[in-house]
């Protein structure tokens, strides 16, 4: 009893963003979830910027032009696919997350990741698909 007494409590502290990335090996479901969180986050915060280029598409025919040629350049192009990307993975990962709340079935470490599979391969796909389209390939 006396030795429990003498020795000192465990420190628990929180850990930062390089442990989680460096030092722990999350599953496929797990970085999906982050990756949700983070497109989320790219999403509110270019919300502005993308209401006034919606705003500035539908104004006139002019500003309508003035668009198309605002988006004509490359930086911009490449701004609006990360975005794109940012909505269809936060989208299907939205949908995913709907699926397993309606579904006990389907929250298991198997369905977990074969769903987190099914999530980058359908945003990912979708983002090539808009990729070709806004680069001009069909």
């Amino acid at each position: 009893m006396a030795e429990a007494a003498k020795k000192p409590r465990p420190e628990f502290r929180n850990i930062g963003i390089e442990q989680i990335l460096t030092a722990y090996r999350l599953p496929l479901a797990g970085r999906v979830s982050i990756l949700h969180r983070v497109s989320g986050g790219l999403l509110f915060v270019f919300l502005p910027f993308l209401l006034y280029l919606f705003d500035q598409s539908l104004t006139s025919e002019l500003s309508f032009e003035v668009f198309k040629g605002f988006l004509s350049n490359i930086i911009v192009k490449l701004i609006a696919l990360v975005l794109v990307w940012a909505f269809l993975f936060h989208f299907c990962a939205g949908v995913r997350h709907l699926l397993t709340d309606t579904n006990h079935d389907a929250v298991t470490k198997e369905k977990g990741k074969s769903t987190s599979v099914v999530v980058i391969v359908v945003s990912s796909l979708l983002t090539i698909a808009f990729a070709a389209k806004l680069f001009g390939a069909f």
